[in-house]
């Protein structure tokens, strides 16, 4: 079965994409093809956007219950060294539910995420440093 490889997000803020790869069947692929050469998309990753936006918008009341239900962000969300450090002077812990891009700044160090980091859970994409993801590794879901 071809992979085809794509930027997936249907709504990038900032230049942000996250890659992903799918597989397609032959018959699939050359449907899509053709759909490009005809002009009706520019390319395969223009058709395959479309459809997953199209997709998205048949749902969009569910993932908006949803995300209300769970309490979580919708968008992109970025904990920056200052944020951490307040809630460590707050002594609180934070809970980070994000559906779409979670971050943690890149001067965060290790054990200042690991005291101020509850929980994550993000349905999208959690960009970290290696040595903070590791600290976190346990509240990761």
């Amino acid at each position: 079965m071809p992979k085809l490889n794509l930027v997936g997000s249907s709504r990038p803020k900032g230049g942000e994409t996250e890659k992903i790869t799918i597989n397609l069947g032959p018959i699939d692929l050359g449907q899509i093809d053709l759909l490009v050469e005809e002009g009706f998309y520019s390319n395969r990753t223009d058709l395959i956007r479309t459809a997953i936006r199209n997709q998205l918008a048949l749902h969009a009341q569910v993932v908006t219950e949803t995300v209300t239900r769970r309490a979580m962000v919708l968008g992109v969300q970025h904990f920056s060294r200052q944020d951490l450090e307040a809630a460590q002077a707050a002594h609180e812990q934070l809970d980070i539910h994000v559906l779409g891009l979670a971050s943690i700044a890149a001067d965060v160090p290790p054990e200042l995420a690991a005291a101020t980091v509850a929980s994550v859970v993000v349905l999208g994409a959690f960009h970290a440093s290696p040595a903070v993801k590791a600290a976190l590794a346990g509240r990761i879901s």
